[in-house]
């Protein structure tokens, strides 16, 4: 078979077109789809890497919050935007909840988006109110067993991943718990502080103030390791190996974005991450700053899709 010079020639040219596109990248605002509203963790963490970004590469990257049905029409926007590089989607573990927690969605949250990088992970903390006579995990299970039906839990909202978590640990432990959703860490934490809930699973800054002023206590994280703001709480996986709920924290882009460009925007983000601004920040907020390659990311990704859909089909979660 031959192969014309022309044909060549032409491939040759795509091929150094794309390398240049990548060079010269950005050469305009890039927007960063935040999922989320303004002054939450997503758009705080979003902010700050587009201000490491700027520093960096010196061209703008502005943020725009696009709210609704839990993440996902923000997640929507970002997978229909051209894949040329000039929109990038931060969100959270919402997107791999919503892919089961919304069955009717106009796009697919896996093949429509291309990882780049996980950036965070924030743990959740198993709080329970004083009043309640647990010291650890097993307590708390033995209790829940004893009073069969007549425990509640807290959460941040149905569907959330502070939902998701009580499920799992119901499901795991084999317990009956009654869930009380409530709108947001805050009014969640309150229901605990008050008596109103027995315990809640919720990001471990809402209720780590609490537990050391001794209103709460905190019986262990939902992350596969320990928390650096907390590490003398053990894990829930100590107890019940492969007990793992990550209020993680990612970037994509549009699937079909030029691998080149994703490769420098990875380089770009490594380099935030690493950088002691981004590092203090997130021991400050609650986080460990992660960092992956797309390939390691996708796979995990993947992995979070098929346990969150497992999840919401034991527990019959439905949508708010």
């Amino acid at each position: 078979m031959k192969i014309s010079a022309a044909l060549i020639f032409a491939a040759t040219g795509t091929l150094l077109a794309g390398g240049a596109q990548a060079q010269a990248w950005p050469v305009k605002p890039v927007r960063i789809i935040v999922p989320f509203g303004a002054g939450g963790g997503t758009d705080i963490q979003g902010r700050l890497l587009s201000k490491k970004f700027y520093e960096s590469m010196g061209q703008t990257f502005v943020i725009e919050n696009r709210t609704g049905a839990g993440g996902m029409i923000g997640a929507e926007a970002g997978a229909k935007a051209a894949p040329d590089g000039y929109t990038i989607l931060f969100t959270t573990a919402s997107l791999a909840v919503g892919a089961s927690l919304y069955p009717k969605l106009p796009f697919d949250p896996v093949k429509d988006l291309a990882p780049v990088s996980w950036v965070s992970s924030v743990p959740l903390a198993l709080a329970i109110h004083p009043s309640v006579p647990a010291k650890s995990v097993k307590d708390l299970v033995a209790l829940a067993k004893a009073r069969k039906g007549r425990m509640n839990a807290a959460s941040n909202g149905s569907g959330t991943t502070s939902h998701l978590a009580l499920e799992l640990f119901k499901d795991t432990a084999g317990i009956e718990v009654a869930h009380v959703p409530y709108k947001g860490g805050g009014p969640a934490t309150t229901a605990t502080l008050s008596g109103e809930v027995d315990f809640v699973f919720t990001t471990i800054l809402s209720v780590y103030p609490q537990v050391k002023a001794g209103r709460l206590r905190a019986l262990a994280v939902t992350t596969a390791k320990r928390s650096s703001v907390a590490p003398e709480l053990p894990t829930m996986a100590e107890t019940f190996p492969g007990f793992e709920i990550d209020n993680w924290y990612a970037m994509f882009v549009p699937a079909g974005t030029p691998k080149d460009i994703v490769s420098k925007l990875h380089a770009e983000l490594m380099k935030a991450l690493k950088s002691q601004e981004v590092m203090d920040f997130m021991v400050k907020d609650g986080a460990d700053p992660v960092g992956s390659t797309p390939e390691q990311l996708a796979a995990y990704y993947a992995k979070e899709v098929q346990k969150y859909a497992r999840i919401i089909k034991q527990g019959n979660v439905k949508a708010e």
